[in-house]
């Protein structure tokens, strides 16, 4: 990787974390299930799909539908204690070239920003896991926004959060409300399907995987989409 890139690179890569930095998605369904089991409700393949990507009082709303009679409050501080047992009990599955992007950006002088919709300490517990040499230059939370994804918002207080103008940023997802989300605030946002896919989600590229890709790779693909992005217009924080 030659960190000699062209002066015109993003001024920050925002970053999905679940399936997108680090595969912990099975990680949350094992927490759901097991909440729903206590209750002997069926999480059904439409649910669990809609689920992958959407913020935590939103999901909560639907397990109350389900049947689950808890608040919102203690549905979701069974799931955050419930993911960071995992968390701290596994080795961190990262998804494949997440960790080497990171490096690659870091090299280049890249900031990167988390923008997530698990809450802060869950975040901050990923955090921990990464290894020395990579660091995040800042962390959203989904505990941290008025509106969580699909909504803008969360991808324009990332880039906020790092001082840069978000149609300036390349913005990372997996998911549909996330890609949805960060395409809306104005980024270049590519896709990397994980676990559901993500055709005829607004995006300006899809890829298969980050395995790969580094910093002056990612420039090239800001710089191609760079002008349509300005055309358009950037979201508003609302």
């Amino acid at each position: 990787m030659s960190a000699n890139l062209s002066p015109r690179t993003p001024a920050a890569v925002l970053w999905d974390m679940d399936g997108t930095l680090i595969d912990s998605e099975p990680l949350w369904l094992d927490t759901e299930i097991a909440m729903l089991d206590r209750y002997s409700i069926e999480l059904t393949d439409e649910v669990r799909n809609s689920l992958i990507g959407s913020g935590l009082r939103a999901a909560a709303q639907v397990f109350q539908e389900l049947g689950v009679p808890l608040t919102a409050d203690e549905i979701i501080t069974e799931w955050k204690n419930g993911v960071i047992d995992r968390l701290r009990a596994t080795a961190p599955q990262w998804r494949p070239g997440a960790l080497e992007l990171l490096s690659s950006l870091n090299a280049a002088g890249i900031p990167s920003g988390l923008v997530t919709m698990a809450v802060r300490e869950i975040a901050d517990t990923v955090m921990d896991l990464l290894p020395g040499d990579i660091a995040f230059a800042s962390v959203l939370g989904g505990d941290e926004v008025q509106h969580e994804k699909p909504h803008p918002q969360p991808y324009l207080l990332g880039a906020a959060q790092l001082g840069v103008q978000i149609a300036d940023c390349v913005a990372l997802e997996d998911s549909i409300n996330g890609l949805r989300s960060a395409h809306a605030s104005g980024a270049v946002a590519i896709g990397i399907p994980h676990t559901i896919p993500l055709d005829g989600v607004p995006a300006h590229e899809l890829w298969s995987t980050l395995a790969g890709v580094d910093a002056d790779r990612l420039s090239e693909r800001f710089r191609f989409h760079a002008g349509a992005v300005a055309t358009t217009g950037m979201g508003e924080l609302a």
